[in-house]
């Protein structure tokens, strides 16, 4: 939503900093002007109350929102009737609260030039966790500004729409006078509620929609949306429109907004495990009375039961390693140092190849990964069907991942086409990556998690 710049009343200052000098009374006011101009007083204190006076307050951040009865939805922007409508903001709808203290809540229309609704007190209260004390009906704090009665006007947007305003000042501690736009939260609403007119296009002006961002959490790591797949709420993404700076959101983020093309883009959190795969930046055009959606995808990565070949070689991992377990990597490709081929015939041998495995000859090192991911597969350890990040295998889509068991039938390949990789062998990059992947495997690094995991942003 862009900031509100039109103020209201004819002959007074458009500045609100200036007008609350004016609000010292013209005898203070001009006590201030002489002290600083030598005409008594300390001029160095009362220039720096000057300085206090005139100096604009510390932004307001925070999140602020209209929602249905209860606060059952966030980012609800349309009703039917205006006693529909309910202010709340915060954590509540997963993103960041206002500052702790009381506000004062003003409604106007869409430019911010008609006064339809204010509180005459600070009556809305947050709380130090940023949260609303409560869910807050606007007909049920506001007066209209027509007569002072409960509730507020009806706008005289054509489209019915309105702009609700959060502050913790009052301008000259005038409840009617326009709000300082860095010392408030809006959000716009649209009410049907006397909005139409016989003939009319619609109920929707000329100059709004729609535009929705959400997140969802690619399970499949297909970098699309599939049905059942779950939305992430509370997660940072931005809008920018033309050249104007760029506005930070919180999905799943629901607004009228001006019509035009909008880039939209996503933060990422400050946990390291998080990946995009349908990602940003993406173009969103805003039309008349219409509805544009934008969607981003993320997984997170972690731990798939993997086991090293540490543990497979210890006294634990060797209790599981059973006469099956030797027959079933008897039957892979696996090489040792000189690229020939290696069949562990007990536990003993098995563990001294193992601990020995080096990267000199490539095929040696993904060997030895591989047993171990065979093994955690064999005894139950590891799903096969589980997908790990896997760069660079031929088995991954084409955002890199691919199932483990994918990825175990390509490494054996690979081991079965070339048992002797050095430096400078054409296919050592190859099983590196190969190598790679399930090295992070069996280290619980790259599994794709089956449920959304924290995240939280800065």
């Amino acid at each position: 939503m862009t900031a509100r710049t039109t103020h209201r009343g004819a002959g007074v200052s458009t500045n609100p900093w200036l007008r609350r000098i004016g609000a010292l009374g013209t005898a203070a006011a001009l006590a201030l002007v002489l002290a600083a101009c030598g005409g008594g007083g300390d001029a160095v204190s009362v220039r720096e109350q000057a300085k206090e006076l005139v100096n604009p307050f510390a932004n307001v951040t925070g999140a602020v929102y209209t929602t249905v009865a209860a606060c059952g939805t966030t980012n609800t922007n349309q009703f039917d009737l205006k006693a529909d409508v309910y202010l709340n903001g915060g954590p509540a709808g997963g993103g960041s609260g206002l500052p702790e203290g009381t506000y004062y809540v003003q409604v106007t229309d869409p430019s911010g030039a008609t006064l339809l609704g204010y509180t005459t007190s600070a009556s809305v209260s947050v709380g130090a966790d940023g949260k609303f004390a409560e869910c807050y009906r606007l007909v049920d704090i506001l007066v209209t500004n027509s007569d002072g009665t409960a509730g507020y006007d009806t706008s005289p947007n054509g489209g019915g729409v309105y702009k609700v305003w959060v502050t913790p000042e009052l301008v000259g501690g005038d409840p009617k006078a326009p709000y300082a736009s860095n010392r408030s939260k809006t959000d716009n609403f649209k009410v049907d509620e006397g909005a139409c007119v016989p003939g009319t296009d619609g109920c929707v002006p000329a100059d709004f929609g729609t535009l929705v961002i959400k997140k969802y959490y690619d399970a499949n790591a297909n970098g699309l949306y599939d049905t059942g797949e779950a939305l992430l709420e509370g997660w940072l993404v931005s809008t920018q429109i033309g050249t104007d700076a760029a506005v930070d959101r919180w999905t799943t983020y629901s607004a009228l907004v001006n019509a035009g093309s909008y880039t939209v883009n996503e933060y990422m959190p400050i946990e390291t495990n998080w990946r995009a795969t349908d990602t940003g930046p993406k173009t969103a055009v805003v039309v008349r009375a219409q509805t544009t959606e934008v969607m981003f995808g993320n997984l997170c990565v972690g731990a798939g039961g993997g086991l090293t070949l540490g543990f497979w070689s210890n006294k634990n991992g060797q209790a599981l390693v059973q006469a099956d377990d030797l027959a079933m990597l008897r039957g892979l490709n696996l090489k040792n140092g000189s690229g020939a081929d290696f069949d562990p015939n007990n536990n003993s041998a098995l563990r001294t190849w193992l601990l020995n495995g080096t990267a000199v000859n490539m095929a040696y090192m993904l060997s030895v990964q591989m047993s171990a991911m065979q093994l955690n597969v064999y005894n139950g350890k590891v799903s096969g069907g589980s997908i790990i990040y896997a760069p660079g295998t031929m088995a991954a889509n084409a955002l890199g991942y691919a199932t483990v068991a994918a990825v175990m039938a390509e490494a054996n390949a690979a081991l079965g086409a070339d048992g002797y990789t050095p430096d400078g062998d054409a296919n050592r990059a190859y099983q590196e990556a190969l190598k790679n992947a399930l090295d992070n495997a069996n280290n619980n690094r790259n599994f794709v998690q089956a449920t959304a995991c924290a995240y939280t942003f800065n």
